[in-house]
């Protein structure tokens, strides 16, 4: 059976066809035939509401295998992470990654959309390895976000990737690394 990999796209316009499926493709490519990436279309991407967004993940996260893979981009994966803390899932994933999320808090944006968990390091699935992989020439997320996340989940993995933009230059050949090299731990 193929290891699940759930891809949560980032938000704004056709950002799911023109920018992230590059990115999808190119995890699909590095990890080759032994994964099934899915790749949902969230709800109103050009207005992200965390309510529908969290509704479609819960969806999502159901329809999970356990031992999934877990990848958000950018305010997706700020959704899922938060998502997740709220209301554990039933499933046990495999891995959580974070790919150049903002931070919504203290020290990163604010939202009038909800409001960010408190302790999220302790909310999260026990035992779930967490990694923070952000570039540091990100225009859109500031770097220090990923050390927002650092410090909010302390047993998280803090990847900074140097001459690397918000879209990571649409190379995830670091994460998909990082995921084979899940297979040799389980």
């Amino acid at each position: 059976m193929k290891r699940q990999v759930l891809f949560v796209q980032g938000g704004g316009e056709s950002v799911h066809d023109d920018w992230d499926a590059k990115l999808v493709e190119s995890l699909r490519s590095e990890l080759g035939s032994n994964y099934e990436i899915r790749y949902p279309r969230m709800p109103n991407e050009n207005d992200p509401s965390y309510a529908k967004w969290k509704a479609t993940l819960q969806k999502e996260l159901a329809a999970l295998n356990d031992d999934a893979i877990l990848v958000g981009h950018s305010i997706g994966g700020t959704m899922l992470i938060n998502a997740l803390a709220e209301q554990l899932p039933e499933r046990e994933f495999g891995a959580i990654f974070l790919i150049a999320a903002p931070f919504v808090g203290e020290g990163g944006w604010q939202s009038d959309d909800w409001k960010p968990q408190r302790e999220l390091g302790g909310r999260l699935p026990r035992g779930v390895p967490i990694y923070l992989y952000h570039g540091l020439a990100d225009d859109t997320a500031p770097p220090s976000h990923a050390e927002l996340f650092a410090h909010a989940i302390p047993h998280a993995h803090l990847c900074h990737l140097p001459d690397r933009d918000h879209q990571l230059n649409n190379d995830l050949s670091e994460i998909a690394a990082a995921i084979k090299s899940l297979e040799a731990v389980a």
